[in-house]
């Protein structure tokens, strides 16, 4: 052997992309799916549904253009992320198929198939075409702007179901407050990154709170105020409060210090309190919250919220199986809002633990992929994006089950609603992103 030959360098490790781990879950992602489409032909009418070919190569080619679009512009990304929102989003519309059985009148799975593919053409894009998620930052104040504006429009046209959230013409519609969330998220993380030295370590200290000056917390404040005045406005509490949420969290992460959540705790309810008792649409909610039985005590039969009750409790658990629940007494929310129960009706409490299991991996992996970047403007917008999926899951699971007044937003991926499932994949596509960042080596470091 020559010295040349002993003394040269070992060949450098492979890196570890897990490109094919994400290849793999999807695949089974889409089995899962399409094993749940072809369940509820089975148990609903005893034949297998026409179109499940059709639905399987569908959702596989979505999930196939994404994988693309990460392994080609993002291969350092989180192999988890893309698998769990195909799934979620492959189990939203089997269960929105399943309840158009029982209303063929009123077909919501070929729409919202349709706001997927569009969803999916967005996480394609942004992946594609966002090289470097700190260019964002740059536009922190367009982003609020566009936002309040966004959250203003809805106020001008009539109210559905008692809140004034959307904007319809025609046939059309959409829910602007969906996209003024990632916005503010936006917002949130290029202010409190620039300023969170200030936030932290300047202003007057009551007892163990250390509150910074008002020029440095004022703006923020003042724009967190006026959207949630706005919320108010339009009767939509659930986002307000999700609005609310996302502000505490991304302020204690900025400031590291525990006495914004004791502050932002004790502002919420006083606020929830005040609302509550003055505002007659959220009262009611309220009322039916203490006592979701008192319909029925009253002759009128059970509510939205006990049929929702009923529906967990029918379930047991392992469930009635798919198309075999009754959840469709609900009412016209059973797409939307209570679409939960029906999974916990059919699925059984395994089945309903397993699906908060992918939500709280999915926010996991976005609170990991936050921890990992050494930017602070990365670091908060990925844990303000995860915050947004969990404080959802939270407000909506623990309305439809009676632990919370109900709050009316859409359950992220699996409800019927358009602009919220195009929103979910743009904040995934956000999360790849920045997981890639976060995983990618730098120079000089081992790439293992």
């Amino acid at each position: 052997m020559t010295a040349t030959t002993a003394d040269a360098p070992p060949p450098a490790p492979r890196l570890r992309r897990r490109r094919g781990v994400e290849l793999s879950l999807l695949v089974c992602a889409v089995l899962v799916s399409v094993f749940g489409y072809i369940s509820v032909g089975l148990g609903k009418n005893h034949t297998l549904p026409p179109d499940a070919a059709g639905y399987g190569a569908g959702l596989g080619a979505l999930a196939l253009l994404a994988h693309i679009a990460v392994r080609l512009r993002a291969p350092y990304a989180d192999p988890l992320l893309l698998p769990i929102a195909i799934l979620l989003n492959g189990l939203g519309l089997v269960l929105i198929y399943r309840l158009d059985l029982e209303t063929p009148n009123d077909r919501a799975a070929p729409t919202q198939l349709i706001w997927s593919t569009l969803g999916a053409a967005l996480f394609i894009a942004v992946v594609a075409f966002l090289r470097d998620h700190r260019v964002l930052q740059r536009y922190a104040y367009l982003s609020v702007a566009t936002a309040l504006v966004l959250l203003i429009v809805p106020i001008f046209f009539p109210a559905v179901n008692g809140a004034k959230i959307w904007i319809r013409f025609g046939g059309f519609s959409i829910q602007p407050g969906e996209f003024a969330k990632v916005l503010l998220a936006v917002f949130f993380a290029a202010y409190l990154a620039a300023n969170r030295n200030a936030l932290a370590h300047t202003g007057r200290r009551l007892r163990r709170l250390q509150l910074p000056t008002g020029r440095v917390l004022g703006p923020l404040v003042a724009i967190w105020a006026l959207s949630v005045l706005v919320l108010v406005l339009e009767r939509d509490l659930g986002t307000s409060l999700l609005f609310f949420g996302l502000f505490v969290i991304m302020l204690y992460v900025a400031t590291g210090r525990t006495g914004w959540i004791a502050v932002g705790l004790l502002l919420a309810a006083v606020g929830a309190f005040a609302v509550g008792s003055l505002e007659p649409h959220v009262h009611s909610r309220v009322e039916d919250w203490l006592n979701p039985f008192a319909s029925i005590e009253a002759g009128r039969g059970p509510g939205q919220l006990a049929q929702s009750l009923f529906a967990f409790a029918a379930g047991g658990m392992l469930g009635t199986g798919l198309g075999l629940g009754r959840s469709i007494l609900i009412g016209f929310a059973a797409k939307s809002d209570f679409i939960l129960a029906t999974a916990g009706e059919e699925l059984g409490l395994v089945g309903l633990t397993a699906i908060f299991l992918l939500y709280a991996l999915l926010v996991a992996r976005g609170f990991r992929t936050g921890l990992s970047l050494r930017d602070p403007f990365g670091r908060l917008l990925a844990i303000g994006l995860s915050a947004i999926l969990g404080l959802q899951v939270f407000v909506i699971a623990g309305g439809v089950m009676g632990l919370i007044p109900l709050t009316g937003m859409a359950m992220p991926f699996l409800a019927q609603g358009g602009s919220s499932v195009v929103t979910n994949w743009v904040m995934v596509a956000l999360l790849i992103r920045l997981s890639d960042s976060a995983r990618r080596p730098r120079p000089g470091e081992d790439p293992r």
